[in-house]
């Protein structure tokens, strides 16, 4: 039996499997409330990989650089453009906040929350100054910098052996084809591994709507709409002027990446699609070196999707308990976020350890809100991630602009056919 051409696709298969999962759980809420391992067992699949990836990815791009001074100078627009792009979605989620107001006339008791909910965030996310997150960076051994999955050691363990290849180019040769090639079998398991994404995608949705159900948002739903909102605003307002800007449309990027899109959005996290964001980014003709340093990068510092929750849920505590903020307790909390919200993983999650951990370090904002949040949650961490991951890919691009390193008319023709051709069935 052929099966149709449409449903060859990754992107189709993925949304069957959220369809498939919102109707088990809703109808089943207790088998789909039980197939949350299937989601957690995919991004793990995923998560395995993205260490050795990206290690290699960064490795090889820092060879092909081969110029200190480019390597610096790339790093450097990199954050420069996330810590502008961090501060945007902060204001923008501060002002939805005072013109949606999603929390006002709730009037909560915080002395009558379940605190006891909280105790995982809270214990992840103890503060820590800027020495204990440098230090943090650091990984025990070189083989330590693999074992957690975090990207900043392995970022720094690439940094540091591309530039000892590139001190020793005679020596390092044989080493640079040895990675490449591991590179490719890298990226070969990866495609095996994402044919399960549909199977992931239906456990988390199954998951998400048995556990939690639509009924048990409605108090909330005003939070979340507002979260919905302020990330199209921060996409449409920002972005996409700044993709104009540059040169290309960002509607055209984002039906490019229209897979990756719909496997963060099935699985509320941005790790599953890093890998893949890699080899699209370099075949819409980034300098491979730019997507190897900018995109592992931007995973840790520019979580602009987390930004823009941070700033809303917090006004949203501060309006439900009716705790009044001046305008400098208001500047002194989004400089702390400007802090917090860099090196939270792209998870499920992450954005309310985010939050606990801005909250730990502002007294005039009770922790205790954050219980409010804990149930709505993973109905809020696709907004997140979607915005992040979009963020990311434009960045790569117009930071690769900004070095000279992006051919543009091939990335004019990718997204153009990208968008004006019909999906065509796989050979």
């Amino acid at each position: 039996m052929t099966v149709p051409w449409p449903l060859r696709l990754l992107y189709v298969q993925v949304l069957l499997g959220m369809v498939l999962g919102m109707t088990l759980g809703h109808f089943w809420p207790q088998t789909g409330a039980m197939l949350k391992p299937v989601s957690d067992a995919f991004i793990g699949l995923v998560r395995m990989m993205i260490a050795p990836i990206v290690f290699c990815t960064i490795v090889a791009g820092i060879t092909s650089l081969a110029s200190g001074a480019t390597i610096g100078r790339t790093i450097f627009k990199a954050l420069g453009l996330f810590y502008s792009l961090t501060a945007l979605a902060l204001l923008l989620g501060l002002a939805t906040a005072f013109v949606l107001r999603p929390g006002a006339g709730l009037q909560i008791d915080v002395h009558h929350l379940d605190t006891s909910i909280l105790s995982p965030y809270v214990r992840r996310s103890q503060p820590h100054g800027l020495v204990e997150f440098a230090l943090g960076v650091i990984p025990e051994t070189m083989l330590g910098a693999f074992e957690k999955g975090e990207v900043l050691p392995v970022l720094l363990l690439s940094l540091l052996f591309g530039f000892a290849l590139n001190a020793n180019p005679r020596a390092g040769r044989p080493v640079r084809a040895f990675i490449e090639g591991i590179s490719q079998v890298l990226f070969r398991i990866l495609a095996m591994i994402m044919r399960l994404a549909p199977i992931g995608a239906f456990g988390a949705m199954a998951f998400t709507v048995g556990r939690f159900g639509i009924r048990s948002v409605g108090s909330l739903g005003m939070l979340m709409a507002s979260l919905y909102v302020a990330c199209g605003l921060f996409v449409v307002l920002v972005l996409a002027p700044l993709a104009r800007l540059h040169g290309f449309a960002l509607w055209r990027l984002l039906r490019y990446l229209r897979e990756e899109l719909v496997i963060v959005l099935a699985t509320s996290s941005t790790e599953p699609v890093l890998p893949r964001l890699i080899g699209k980014l370099e075949a819409l003709g980034c300098d491979k070196g730019i997507v190897g340093l900018v995109l592992p990068a931007g995973y840790s510092f520019n979580l602009d999707g987390t930004a823009i929750y941070l700033t809303l849920a917090s006004m949203f505590i501060a309006q439900a308990c009716d705790v009044p903020l001046s305008a400098s307790q208001i500047a002194t909390m989004l400089a702390v976020m400007l802090l917090t919200s860099k090196g939270a993983a792209g998870v499920s999650g992450s954005g309310l350890v985010a939050l606990v951990a801005t909250l730990l370090v502002m007294p005039d904002l009770p922790v205790a809100g954050v219980a409010l949040l804990v149930g709505i949650d993973r109905f809020m961490s696709e907004a997140r991630a979607l915005t992040s991951v979009i963020s990311n890919a434009c960045a790569v691009i117009f930071v690769s602009m900004w070095e000279g390193a992006c051919d543009r008319p091939r990335l004019t023709m990718m997204l153009r056919a990208a968008a004006d051709a019909a999906p065509k069935a796989p050979d």
